[in-house]
């Protein structure tokens, strides 16, 4: 009996030795296939993201148009087809979206008006509206595919910012142009307009007028970025009023004006702040006497201007904002239809993602009256035709413009860390100095503007009509209000468009102070 007691505990000794090595083959064998496994997952994830890059997914991105592969006009991916993206609210937000996706460490900035050219395909996306942290740009919110008011120049771009390299990475040099700077030609300029069919429009050329030998031969000016505050400079050098039109094309380039295009492309890269009296004090890419200017497009992308006498002139009233400025908590029950159109922050519609009872949530909105006056001598009409307005079932009328005013709250660092996103409006007369009557209504399909001498009035009340502040902390911070801030609609100045104060939040009040006319 007692040697059967002895077996048993061998055996049950031998058992257990046994499945304690199954146990850790087993282990061994799990963690291989675990390694294995998380290798191939990388190596999927590594296929996945340059299939991607090599245009084969819905929603790839590329950049085309720059100088390197980290700059240049965006493409998006879409219905087996390539098209581009317009520019309307086009900022860092999507420009961080944009370069994340492609896989650069972060962004330089955005760009606009077709800074790298014209765009050569189809608007696939308007009106995008990113928070930044989307991991690609289709997961932001926009109009729709494929629905847009934009022209070939409003092509939006992104300059991204290129990795840190190292000793064992071999990577693309930059061209040396990349490092230099913008600069003012050195010498004097003369301007002439070719190819119009009337005095005041054409083409852009311009000559050195005291350079070697005298006066040098006529060139064109690249279309690269060129928009109405280079062409009102251009305008007001001349003594022709101000820009109705400023444009990248080739339409003034007719033979039948027995001069054709010069063959030299003196000027490139012109970014003028507004104010400049002559086209030389602009900033340019660099180039010499001997040198012929980069562009884009050698064949056809010509800077044109058309010039008229009267013109619109846009002021903001930052004395009413600061009088009406004031906080409100309100439950996103009644912002449903706001969040219809954009018109609160990124976290919000996570909420109402995740919470079932997102309704009984509450925004803090930082609500204040908009007052436009037009100070010049022509009224202000929309940019797009009448036919091309959108109907908004919520406020029962047309919107003429989609980006007519940006709202933003930027720290001391900055950073915009809130911003109102008021995407469309309906432009009308609702106050106007003595004497003068009232000619735009949006009511009944009515005509849009603003006339002279009188304002547009967008009250506290209005939907929309905020800054979502409700995760911002409280202290100081600088707001800007910009009126026409994307230069779409043309105007005899932008400098007095913007108005930037110093916003103090506290836990029960806030108010702007000393505020400033600025250019957008």
């Amino acid at each position: 009996m007692s040697s059967l007691l002895v077996w048993c505990a061998l055996l049950q000794t031998l058992l257990l030795v046994t499945l304690r090595l199954g146990d850790c083959a087993i282990a061994v064998d799990a963690n291989r296939t675990s390694a294995l496994e998380e290798a191939r997952l990388q190596r999927e994830n590594l296929v996945r993201k340059y299939l991607k890059r090599l245009k084969k997914e819905e929603g790839a991105l590329k950049l085309i148009g720059g100088r390197g592969d980290f700059e240049g006009n965006v493409e998006v991916f879409h219905a087996g087809k390539w098209g581009a993206i317009c520019d309307d609210e086009w900022d860092q937000a999507e420009a961080e979206v944009v370069c994340r996706q492609l896989g650069f460490p972060g962004y330089v900035k955005p760009t606009h008006t077709g800074h790298f050219g014209r765009a050569k395909r189809k608007f696939w996306m308007d009106n995008l509206w990113c928070g930044g942290k989307e991991a690609e740009l289709t997961d932001c919110r926009f109009d729709g595919w494929g629905a847009n008011d934009c022209e070939s120049g409003e092509a939006a771009g992104v300059i991204c910012k290129q990795h840190d390299t190292d000793a064992t990475t071999t990577s693309k040099p930059v061209p040396v142009e990349l490092k230099v700077p913008k600069e003012r030609f050195g010498q004097r300029l003369e301007l002439r307009l070719v190819g119009g069919r009337v005095e005041g429009e054409g083409r852009v050329e311009v000559r050195i007028v005291d350079g070697p030998g005298g006066a040098g031969p006529w060139g064109s000016v690249c279309g690269d970025g060129w928009g109405l505050l280079e062409g009102n400079v251009v305008c007001r050098q001349l003594n022709l009023g101000y820009a109705n039109n400023a444009v990248q094309t080739d339409f003034f380039s007719d033979e039948a004006d027995g001069k054709g295009l010069p063959e030299r492309v003196l000027l490139s890269g012109t970014k003028c702040y507004g104010n400049e009296s002559t086209l030389a004090d602009c900033l340019h890419d660099p180039i010499g006497w001997d040198t012929v200017a980069t562009c884009s497009e050698r064949k056809g992308h010509v800077a044109a201007v058309t010039c008229v006498p009267a013109m619109a002139d846009l002021v903001f009233d930052h004395v009413e904002m600061e009088q009406s400025l004031h906080l409100e908590d309100r439950l996103m029950y009644l912002l449903q239809c706001a969040m219809e159109e954009n018109c609160v922050a990124t976290q919000a519609y996570e909420i109402q993602r995740d919470n079932p009872n997102w309704h009984l949530e509450t925004r803090r909105l930082l609500k204040f009256t908009a007052r436009v006056v037009n100070m010049g001598t022509a009224d202000f009409r929309p940019h797009i035709p009448k036919h091309l307005w959108e109907w908004h079932l919520c406020h029962m009328h047309y919107h003429s413009m989609e980006v007519f005013a940006t709202f933003d709250v930027i720290d001391g660092q900055g950073r915009k860390v809130a911003e109102g996103h008021k995407a469309s409006f309906c432009l009308e007369d609702n106050q106007c100095l003595p004497g003068v009557e009232p000619r735009y209504a949006c009511a009944n399909y009515g005509d849009q503007g603003i006339s002279v001498n009188c304002s547009d009035i967008y009250r506290h009340n209005i939907d929309c009509q905020w800054v979502d502040i409700s995760e911002l902390d409280f202290g100081e911070y600088t707001m800007r209000v910009a009126i026409n801030p994307e230069f779409k609609v043309p105007e005899m100045r932008f400098d007095n468009n913007a108005a930037t104060c110093r916003l103090l939040y506290t836990q029960t009040y806030a108010r702007v102070f000393d505020c400033k006319h600025e250019r957008p």
